[in-house]
């Protein structure tokens, strides 16, 4: 079974959610391309998601469906959104990128939450699959 497939056998509220979690961690970070004061702020973020995307990936190939999945996120995001929130407060940004940075910080702070939950509990013992 692939990830997308265990994906599918999840309730309806974790797709819609991780539907925006993908339109939180990479497509809206490319709003942030538009304007200079905020590249780097956007190609680090879709960067970062795409490693923690392939680091997902990784983890299942080895152990499946299990709660460690959120390892990449815990790991990757975190730096990140400590980051992209110093990046929001910079004098130079416009606006529109902070209301955007604020967003995509949102979203994975969300994400993030679920994720230490879940990795919280795998290394207490909960391992088994999904």
């Amino acid at each position: 079974m692939t990830l997308e497939e265990a994906i599918a056998t999840q309730p309806q509220w974790v797709q819609i959610w991780l539907n925006l979690l993908f339109f939180g961690g990479f497509v809206l970070p490319l709003a942030l391309l538009i304007w200079k004061p905020s590249r780097i702020a956007g190609a680090a973020t879709v960067a970062v998601s795409i490693a923690a995307a392939g680091g997902v990936y990784w983890i299942y190939g080895q152990l499946g469906y299990v709660r460690l999945l959120g390892l990449p996120h815990v790991l990757l995001w975190t730096p990140l959104v400590i980051w992209l929130w110093r990046q929001r407060q910079r004098t130079d940004m416009p606006a529109l990128p902070r209301h955007i940075i604020l967003a995509v910080s949102a979203v994975l702070s969300v994400s993030l939450a679920f994720d230490y939950a879940d990795v919280a509990r795998y290394l207490l013992g909960e391992r088994q699959p999904f």
